[in-house]
């Protein structure tokens, strides 16, 4: 996997051996990342990466322009490569990582209110957390005003239309995968 675009662009990005992570394909990230810069672009953005793996997501919004990105990753040996990928990238002094369940997480940043202008959320497709996560950032309002929150999922399992305050204005398919792109109601 390597970054598509910015200031690292190229560079390849370590991965984890086995299942244990399932990186976002390049053409899906190229995809994202394409109707990012055409709703609200990325500059001097503050990213959430929420269930962040190898970083990817984090990583390329970082290369292309965002201010600061927070990586949420509770596996120890997956957060070891994505601690290596920030170094190789040169991007770790723009980056903090926290290695907790993203629940706490969500809370402690909370807690030291942190609002997001951009929010990544990639967990496993058979996970629970699709139904708590988004719910714990509308209530803890962590998404900034006109912020966006990106939640990758399986084409076959859709999310709500609506969770509390977030709207899903835009789903798209790519294969086995959605992205589904949720704003704040009236934003």
């Amino acid at each position: 996997m390597r970054v598509i675009a910015g200031s690292v662009r190229g560079m390849r990005l370590a991965a984890p051996r086995g299942m244990q992570t399932r990186p976002t394909a390049d053409r899906v990230r190229e995809a994202l990342f394409s109707i990012i810069s055409s709703r609200r672009g990325l500059e001097e953005a503050q990213v959430l990466d929420i269930c962040a793996g190898t970083g990817g997501l984090g990583i390329e919004a970082l290369s292309r322009g965002a201010a600061f990105c927070c990586f949420v990753e509770h596996d120890r040996r997956v957060q070891a490569v994505l601690e290596k990928n920030l170094e190789v990238t040169g991007l770790a002094a723009r980056s903090q990582l926290l290695t907790v369940d993203c629940l706490k997480a969500v809370r402690l940043l909370a807690s030291q209110g942190r609002r997001f202008d951009v929010v990544f959320f990639d967990p496993p497709y058979a996970s629970a957390l699709y139904g708590t996560v988004p719910e714990a950032l509308d209530n803890l309002h962590l998404l900034a005003d006109d912020g966006l929150l990106v939640v990758e999922c399986a084409a076959r399992n859709p999310l709500p239309e609506r969770v509390g305050a977030l709207i899903k204005d835009d789903r798209r398919v790519y294969g086995d995968t959605a992205l589904e792109f949720f704003t704040l109601e009236g934003a």
